[in-house]
């Protein structure tokens, strides 16, 4: 059984996934920005969603994200809740 990142971890990739997407510096994302703060367009939010979840083999529920007030934090805290359900289910 994997064992889930840490905090830390999930953040490094999680802002490294949203520089990629946005084609921006990683240096200026921090985990009180935005997507909407950050540039990134709603079709391309949906698609760093996306690739947060290829990434970590997740998937979050189905109520969705809100680009415009959700912050980078929140994405962290949904991997990392994502990745703890998926650990208790495997066990």
């Amino acid at each position: 059984m994997t064992e889930p990142l840490s905090a830390d971890a999930v953040r490094d990739q999680v802002f490294a996934i949203i520089a990629k997407q946005a084609k921006i510096d990683v240096a200026t994302i921090t985990s009180a920005s935005t997507l909407k703060d950050l540039g990134v367009a709603s079709l391309d939010a949906i698609e760093v969603i996306f690739d947060i979840e290829e990434h970590f083999d997740i998937t979050f529920p189905d109520q969705g994200t809100n680009f415009d007030t959700d912050t980078v934090q929140h994405l962290i805290d949904a991997v990392m809740a994502a990745q703890a359900a998926k650990a208790d289910g495997s066990a």
